[in-house]
Order: structure tokens, then sequence, then C-alpha cells
């Protein structure tokens, strides 16, 4: 099985321009931009084949490059991620069994839960599309409502059925609980984790779909697979005491980077 993980990257974000550029500090001090510390967070998965960032920005491009990245451009017409991935599939070639789209913004994500995803995909035929959630402790839920109620879009949730087939995502906190949970608490929210890994004929699909009423409303890229009714897995992963959040907003810096320390991390 050949895997190949595309790390889309675009300097024009609408919530924060120029994101891949920003810089993080880790335990040590030393700042590496987001973009590098997404590549390294790709560099320690196992069974993976090959890496590429796929931007649009000649400025990406350059810092990527720099510090040793494959760079696959792509055009400025793409919508979101997803349709970046199967534009850089289409120009590296076929002969890969699963996409993994590792988007640009979660430096934080660990490598087992890309090989617990890539498994998953693989051990359920039937899916076209698989993406890892994560249960939410009370102090991830409380941070997810502290956002929402300062009303800033932090990060996403989803629901799915008993055969984890995906149901819904939603920038909303879902499903509503009305309790309060301590830090330490397990909680029946799950955090939606931003990786998704394809199978190649559903990501060349995506592109040719038109955007939906749910996706533009949500601004979730993944609404396109289930409104055309397509079958997302939606893989449980666990935390192994590791705390995960996205970069969606500047005030989102310090926490990551608080996280990075944490961790451990350059």
């Amino acid at each position: 099985m050949k895997v190949l993980v595309v790390i889309p990257a675009r300097y024009a974000s609408t919530r924060y321009p120029g994101k891949p550029l920003v810089e993080l500090r880790g335990a040590t001090g030393e700042a590496r931009s987001l973009i590098q510390r997404s590549w390294d967070a790709a560099q320690g998965v196992t069974g993976v084949d090959r890496v590429a960032v796929a931007t649009d920005d000649d400025r990406i491009k350059s810092a990527a490059e720099a510090f040793g990245a494959e760079v696959v451009m792509t055009s400025a017409d793409c919508q979101n991620g997803t349709e970046r991935c199967a534009e850089a599939l289409d120009k590296l070639g076929g002969g890969y069994d699963i996409v993994v789209n590792l988007q640009g913004d979660a430096p934080l994500t660990p490598a087992w839960f890309i090989e617990d995803l890539v498994a998953g995909l693989s051990a359920h035929p039937v899916a076209e599309v698989a993406t890892p959630v994560l249960r939410c402790d009370g102090r991830a839920l409380n941070g997810l409502l502290n956002d929402r109620r300062q009303g800033r879009v932090g990060g996403t949730t989803a629901v799915f059925g008993a055969d984890h087939n995906a149901l819904f995502f939603s920038k909303e906190v879902i499903p509503y609980t009305g309790q309060e949970f301590d830090d330490a608490d397990e909680t029946p929210v799950f955090h939606h984790v931003g990786v998704y890994a394809y199978r190649p004929s559903a990501l060349a699909a995506y592109p040719r779909w038109a955007s939906g009423p749910l996706e533009h409303l949500e601004g979730l890229e993944q609404l396109r697979f289930l409104e055309r009714g397509a079958h997302m897995l939606c893989v449980e992963v666990e935390a192994r005491g590791r705390q995960f959040w996205e970069l969606n907003n500047p005030q989102d810096v310090p926490k990551i980077e608080a996280m990075l320390a944490e961790m451990g991390h350059f």
C-alpha cells in the first residue's frame, strides 16, 4: 500500500492572512514556521511513501524549500485544502492507494493519529474518506465553548453513528450537553481533527462537485462529501496525554506554543 501525504497551505487565509509563515516557539525557544512544524509532524509518521507541500504562493514555496520540503504549485482557484490535494495528486501522478491531507495549520497532530487513520480506511473498503475524531475532556470542551462565547471560531466538532459513519460536522459545539465538566472529565463531544485520508477516486471526484449549502454555511470542506452521500468514516483516536489544537486565529498562537513546550518539541 502506497501512501502520499499532502500538506495544503495558502497565504490568503480569511481569518489569518499569512498563517503558514507564522513562527511558533517550542520548548527551547527556537522559532519555526507553522508550515515547517506541520512538515515535521508528517516526517514522524510511519508507512508514508512521500510528503509534499501544496501551495499557490511563492512565499510559502520559498520557505518550504528552504527547510527541504518537496513543493507542488497549485492553482489559486482551489477553494479549499481538499481541492488543492486533488490537484497536487494529479500533478504528482498516480500509483497511490491512499492520499492523506495533513492541513498546514495542525502542527500538534501526533503521528499515531495519521497511522490510525490510514489503518482505519484500509480496514473499511466501503469507506471513501476517513477522518480522525478525538473525544474531548472537560479542558478541551471548555476551550471550544469559550471560543464560541468570545465570538471566535475555534475547533470543529463531529457527530457520527453507531457504525462510525459521519453524520455531521460543525463549528458550533455539538451535540449540546447543557452540563458543566471538570478539566479531566470525559465528555460526549468529539473534536474533529483536521486530517483526511482519501481513496484517490473520491479525491478526484471532489473538485467536480459543486459546493452545497451546508458546506457554504459552515465553511467546512468535508461536508461536500456528506452532501453527495459519500461514506466518510470517523476514526476515533487517543490523545495519550497530549493536547491537540489547530491554529485558527491569532489568539491560538500562545496556546499552541504552550502545548509545544509541554510536549518538549523543538
